[in-house]
């Protein structure tokens, strides 16, 4: 089970008279819970637009469930991460069940190798990559291989063969 779940929010501007439709905001945000993802909404929208929590609404929040949860996929993810010297933009990928899923290993992949906390990870995009050939990352690549074997060194032996009681150590290894 993921720690993040994936949110669609729906916000805009509070209606006045000199615009009594304002136009709507809609973003898919990663948070563990429905009041982070409303504090993230703010939080990227009053960044992007001249719209905050004090002049604007939420509309609408769901919570967007994964279509396949039990096939394995692979998730290109783009993301702008603030370091201790400057903003950068990233490319990683991930193979993982759901998009919740590969977006918790970029946060912790993020937090082991550029110790980056969560607040200053931006998600630009996720998308699953459906062809084998865009895969770019050679660490997936590896697994995409058709003929893929991995070996059983540590095999305990079956139960059918077992004895209760043996003079001898049952050998793993073969």
């Amino acid at each position: 089970m993921a720690r993040l779940q994936e949110y669609q929010v729906i916000g805009r501007h509070l209606p006045t008279d000199a615009q009594p439709t304002p136009k709507l905001y809609r973003m898919r945000i990663f948070a563990p819970n429905d009041v982070v993802a409303k504090s993230r909404f703010w939080y990227f929208l009053s960044k992007l637009k001249k719209v905050k929590k004090t002049n604007g609404e939420v509309v609408s929040l769901n919570k967007i469930h994964e279509k396949h949860p039990m096939k394995v996929k692979n998730f290109g993810i783009w993301i702008r991460y603030d370091s201790r010297s400057g903003t950068h933009n990233m490319y990683k990928e991930y193979r993982e069940m759901s998009r919740c899923d590969a977006v918790d290993s970029m946060y912790q992949d993020m937090a082991a190798r550029h110790r980056s906390r969560f607040r200053s990870v931006h998600i630009l995009k996720v998308v699953e990559i459906e062809k084998l050939e865009d895969v770019r990352r050679p660490y997936l690549k590896q697994l995409l291989t058709k003929d893929l074997k991995f070996p059983l060194p540590h095999r305990a032996p079956p139960k059918h063969g077992k004895n209760v009681f043996a003079a001898t150590r049952p050998n793993t290894f073969y």
